[in-house]
């Protein structure tokens, strides 16, 4: 498709691979898997079907320096920085009001930066199946990932109707969203067969987008277009701040996408995980005998079960009579948990000094 425009939302400063990711440098800027970060990989699975110069990157104004210099494709000036963090709504209107300044009205895909998706070829597909009716149909697509397991990390769309079919690819019209469940009720949702893991990635034209925000969230569009007139100007970066100043925190999926008149949902049959935590990113480490999952020289006498990452695969790390740990190090940085506390790693680095972050 000759109009569609792909927005990469690289805002994202998780906590949960601490002591990997920094609030300097956070998951999506991260090598994990010995060879693209995160982020360069949502721009390599775009090749063939955007260019670089059709993309947009909205990121936090910190990191406009780290996103230049893993994405040196971008023009610059398409890597935007906000000034504060005001949730995805705000930069779902700031990415649909600067692609129509920049190209006009067109269609958009709003794509994550922190997951993993494989196959290339299934994922272009299936964006283009969505872009290509979110062309013909003034409604709003979001991906729903045909799940594996009954997850609970993961929130939930319920799907209606099929409104069409497109070789392998069907569309439904979406029901509604569920938030992240107990493993009873995930087990309900898979056995029902409706229900599909929550991608966080949505498709739309410019205008359908703009025009259901200005009837949900009339401040985001008044705000943030005052400011988007004067790009291209020395006030430009001035008046962004202003205008996410008196913005509400509130994400695309409750400020939009819950309560819009005609959402519809692609099914998504590729591999796809959000690689949420350590424990996401064991598939992709090597393993030895005793199941220890590890990245980096590992020595293990009696030890089973254990995930050791090291930055530098270098390092070396030395395990005896250990079951089910978590090790991980970066820099000058470790940390060391049972694999059933790695939930508490966020409250532990809001604890932390200042200089061990």
């Amino acid at each position: 498709m000759k109009d569609l425009v792909a927005i990469l939302m690289a805002g994202g400063a998780g906590t949960r691979f601490w002591p990997v990711s920094t609030e300097q440098r956070p998951k999506q800027f991260l090598n994990l898997f010995g060879g693209r970060t995160l982020l360069q990989e949502s721009l390599d699975r775009l090749k063939g079907l955007v260019p670089p110069e059709r993309v947009l990157v909205l990121t936090s104004q910190d990191f406009v320096p780290l996103v230049c210099e893993q994405l040196p494709e971008i023009p610059p000036e398409q890597v935007i920085g906000e000034p504060l963090r005001r949730d995805t709504a705000a930069a779902v209107a700031l990415a649909a009001l600067v692609a129509e300044r920049l190209f006009g009205p067109c269609t958009t895909a709003v794509l994550t930066t922190d997951h993993r998706i494989s196959p290339v070829a299934r994922f272009q597909q299936v964006l283009r199946s969505a872009a290509e009716a979110a062309a013909r149909v003034p409604a709003l697509y979001t991906f729903g990932i045909v799940p594996r397991f009954p997850a609970t990390g993961y929130g939930y769309l319920h799907r209606g109707e099929p409104v069409e079919h497109e070789g392998s690819i069907p569309h439904y019209r979406l029901l509604e969203f569920r938030e992240k469940p107990n493993l009873e009720k995930a087990r309900a949702f898979i056995e029902s067969g409706d229900y599909f893991w929550n991608s966080g990635m949505f498709v739309w034209r410019t205008r359908t987008i703009l025009e259901e925000m200005q009837h949900l969230l009339p401040e985001h569009v008044r705000q943030l277009k005052g400011a988007v007139d004067r790009w291209g100007t020395p006030d430009f970066a001035g008046a962004l701040a202003s205008a996410f100043e008196l913005l509400p925190r509130i994400s695309i999926d409750f400020g939009v996408m819950e309560r819009a008149r005609d959402v519809r949902m692609v099914a998504a049959d590729f591999e796809w995980s959000d690689v949420g935590g350590w424990l996401a990113v064991e598939p992709f480490l090597e393993q030895d005998a005793a199941e220890n999952c590890f990245r980096g020289r590992l020595t293990s006498f009696e030890s089973t079960g254990n995930t050791v990452f090291c930055e530098d695969p270098a390092e070396s790390v030395a395990l005896v009579g250990v079951k089910d740990l978590v090790v991980i190090r970066a820099g000058h940085r470790t940390l060391v948990a049972p694999r059933s506390r790695l939930e508490d790693v966020k409250r532990l680095v809001e604890r932390l000094d200042a200089d061990l972050r």
